[in-house]
């Protein structure tokens, strides 16, 4: 008897010893264990599915270049548009939030403030909003080529930070145009800058997984980022507005991830925001403290974002 014709026969063996559901689904996965078949999308081990996103880091880098390069090809301005976005932004709420609302009145340099927390910020959104539509923007490749799914996701965040390498060129123009002296804290930048990526790819990952089952996350998104914007103490200083209020709804703030990063980079980048918190006496998250929280969201979020992006790996793309 033919290999075929044993196996079929192995089959209804089993059916007939009462084995197999109705289906005969257990049946044809017993027969393929006993023949060392496996499935062609079974999710890999975590070791195993990390090398193989880490042997792909090639196709990654040039896939997050094309998209960056692509992005503004139709616009007149091209690639200008990564920095003049969040500027105009700036400029807006600055008129909204500095001018007409008075919250310029809460520190010295007030044009650095806004537009830290404005570039900051966005590196945040940006990288949540590509998170989203990575796996559902990407059907077509994904049915097509067998790779690590958390690969998309990673290159958004790494066209988004090709992004940001560009914004804080301006950025640094600006903060020093504003008078704020050039400090060797700003040597701690770029590590600063890596637990945002971390961050940023570990949310990418979480909502990644979301959006590519609940299509309507993309309606709902915008929705909670705008939410968060107006909660990260991007226009306002959340030590200034929140020092009469209870220690609990300042600590929430200040422990919210987009604010410990923008916190951050304003002890960095600007002596006079430090200077004006002890001057009027806010309360205020030290240096050390702000490091270690930004330290925690980085871990958290990538564990967590990874690990829950990887246990749905085999469902991405069917259906």
């Amino acid at each position: 008897m033919s290999q075929p014709e044993s196996a079929v026969a192995d089959s209804r063996a089993g059916d007939r010893a009462g084995g197999s559901s109705p289906n005969g689904k257990d049946s044809l996965s017993a027969l393929a264990e006993r023949h060392g078949l496996r499935r062609a999308i079974a999710r890999p081990s975590l070791p195993v599915y990390l090398r193989q996103l880490w042997d792909r880091r090639h196709f990654v880098l040039t896939y997050a270049t094309s998209r960056n390069v692509s992005r503004y090809s139709q616009a007149a301005l091209g690639q200008l548009w990564q920095v003049l976005t969040p500027l105009l932004n700036a400029a807006v709420y600055y008129l909204m939030f500095g001018l007409i609302l008075g919250q310029k009145d809460d520190l010295t340099n007030y044009t650095a403030f806004l537009i830290t927390g404005v570039f900051v910020y966005s590196y945040t959104q940006r990288s949540i909003t590509g998170g989203a539509k990575s796996i559902s923007g990407n059907l077509s490749l994904i049915r097509a080529l067998h790779f690590p799914r958390a690969a998309l996701p990673l290159a958004y965040v790494i066209q988004e930070f090709q992004q940001l390498a560009i914004s804080m060129g301006v950025l640094f123009g600006i903060v020093l145009l504003t008078h704020e002296p050039l400090t060797w804290a700003w040597l701690l930048i770029p590590f600063a800058l890596i637990l945002q990526t971390i961050f940023n790819l570990g949310a990418s990952l979480l909502i990644a997984r979301i959006g590519s089952f609940a299509r309507d996350m993309n309606q709902l998104l915008p929705f909670i980022l705008r939410t968060w914007l107006y909660t990260s103490g991007v226009f306002f200083s959340i030590h200034a507005r929140m020092a009469d209020q209870p220690a609990w709804a300042r600590f929430l703030l200040e422990f919210n991830p987009p604010s410990v990063f923008i916190d951050l980079m304003r002890h960095l980048l600007m002596k006079s925001y430090s200077d004006d918190l002890v001057q009027k006496g806010f309360p205020h998250s030290s240096l050390p403290q702000l490091w270690l929280y930004a330290g925690f969201w980085a871990a958290v979020a990538l564990i967590g974002g990874f690990w829950y992006f990887w246990r749905a790996e085999e469902r991405y793309g069917r259906g």
